[in-house]
């Protein structure tokens, strides 16, 4: 088993080889923090999304979907205050001329304590960077990255003051460029929520406590985008507003704590790489905040963020609109702001997640190295390989016939090419959990051998059982009974 930073250069290698994501305008030497999803990747992260949308909104009876514009009225942002306080703290190197987010450096620094043993220096420098960061404190950041001697890339620590850089992107809409009115790029996507607050409620009749479910896209022009698909400037997000009774609010943060964790765990992931993370520094609109941690190759990061946001963003919007967004609660014979909960989760971190949580590589008798990912059955890009033992001899035939029968109820993919022991090399490394081979048996009595990507074990099984087991193993409301 790999680990650390060598898992990591493998598993963005991989990610490349077997078609999950590309640098983006590779031919023109890429865009920065920017990637495309290849012919795997796609299928993977739209799994994923699957999962997380049947598991808030087809499970849940008082959540209902959203698909909100990109583009929004530039007084939204005023608003919501990212217009003044969406920015992060920002450091240059004067040697490198290199840029930097001063957290960041800082982070890392404390991920070396660790690693070094050095546990309590570690927490110290935790403890004085969330004060900073709470205090907007940007030279008390400067101080902590000079005393503890914290280096750019090429060794210099000759370093600029800190200042805050704002994250969103700008552009203009209009047919003339002298008169386009600026807008920006939305920088998350809840804030579509919760201008369709009323509409969505009155149209879908939803009572309060409720919630509105949403996937799509995000851009942050951030300082410094790396780790892979980690952080980019253009990402997706899944996130879930639950509009409640105020001062219900922190039971409702509780039950969708669990809610999520309990989501995550029930992909079968090992619960001691998940942790929670409660914020040390709460940002402007919320009253509690918590962060769901996984244990990357590069430490324990957030994949999910859980944020009670009190009344503010209704009420944010409600002054900046002039128009109410107000719920009228009949069993109390009141009008009220509700206040929100919120689940956030990245789409491409997930989809990070199962990469480096999946990616394997196993020593076989003959001690030839096996590269296997092992994926979830139910968020597998391909379920299903149809593989014939040799095209001629009717063979062939016989397992296309399959193959056409099996596409109609899972992803498949049919591979004659190689000897049968480099096939199933191929699916194993793109995470495929079941191969069929079609052998001169199968031509004799309708059978086939089917073969588990984890164990490698093979079965002999009829054609016609081949779609039963299939939906037991793939059973997706078998996982969301978990939660």
């Amino acid at each position: 088993m790999v680990k650390n930073d060598e898992l990591f250069k493998k598993v963005i290698s991989h990610a490349k080889e077997y078609g999950f994501v590309f640098p983006s305008s590779e031919i023109y030497d890429g865009l920065g923090a920017v990637y495309d999803y290849g012919q795997n990747g796609v299928e993977l992260k739209k799994n994923i999304k699957d999962y997380w949308w049947k598991a808030m909104v087809q499970m849940n009876e008082n959540i209902v979907g959203l698909d909100s514009g990109i583009f929004m009225h530039p007084k939204i942002w005023k608003a919501s205050g990212h217009v003044d306080s969406f920015s992060d703290p920002l450091i240059d190197n004067k040697d490198s001329k290199k840029r930097y987010r001063a957290d960041n450096l800082i982070e890392e620094k404390i991920l070396q304590y660790e690693r070094k043993g050095k546990t309590d220096k570690a927490a110290a420098l935790q403890i004085a960077m969330d004060l900073c960061l709470a205090e907007s404190n940007l030279g008390g950041l400067k101080a902590l990255i000079e005393e503890h001697e914290i280096v750019d890339d090429t060794g210099s620590k000759n370093w600029t003051d800190v200042r805050q850089f704002n994250l969103m992107f700008a552009t203009q809409m209009g047919s003339v460029a002298e008169n386009a009115d600026e807008i920006y790029l939305r920088p998350e996507t809840a804030q579509g929520i919760f201008v369709n607050f009323l509409n969505v409620q009155k149209t879908s009749r939803q009572k309060i406590p409720f919630g509105i479910a949403q996937i799509g896209k995000a851009f942050r022009n951030e300082i410094v985008a790396r780790q892979f698909i980690f952080r980019m400037r253009e990402f997706e997000q899944m996130e879930m507003q639950f509009f409640c009774r105020p001062g219900d609010e922190m039971q409702w943060y509780e039950y969708w704590k669990e809610k999520r964790m309990n989501w995550h765990l029930a992909l079968g992931t090992d619960a001691a790489k998940y942790k929670f993370h409660d914020h040390a520094k709460l940002a402007h609109y919320a009253n509690a905040a918590l962060d769901i941690e996984y244990e990357f190759p590069f430490g324990f990061k957030e994949v999910e963020g859980i944020h009670s946001r009190t009344d503010f963003d209704l009420g944010r919007h409600q002054e900046f609109s002039g128009k109410k967004l107000q719920y009228f609660d009949p069993e109390l014979n009141q009008n009220y702001i509700p206040y929100v909960v919120e689940t956030s989760i990245g789409a491409d971190r997930m989809f990070l997640l199962i990469l480096c949580n999946s990616y394997d590589e196993e020593t076989l008798p003959d001690n030839s190295i096996r590269t296997v990912l092992r994926i979830p059955p139910i968020l597998a890009p391909i379920k299903l390989a149809i593989l014939p033992l040799m095209k001629k001899d009717g063979l062939g035939d016989k397992a296309r016939a399959i193959f056409d029968d099996m596409r109609f109820h899972f992803m498949c993919q049919y591979d004659e090419k190689d000897a049968i022991g480099k096939r199933y090399r191929r699916q194993d490394a793109i995470g495929t959990p079941y191969c069929i081979t079609i052998d001169h048996q199968s031509l004799e009595d309708d059978t086939v051998t089917i073969r588990y990507r984890d164990s490698m074990e093979q079965k002999r099984i009829p054609i016609s059982g081949i779609l039963p087991i299939l939906q037991e193993e793939l059973n997706v409301d078998a996982v969301l009974r978990k939660i």
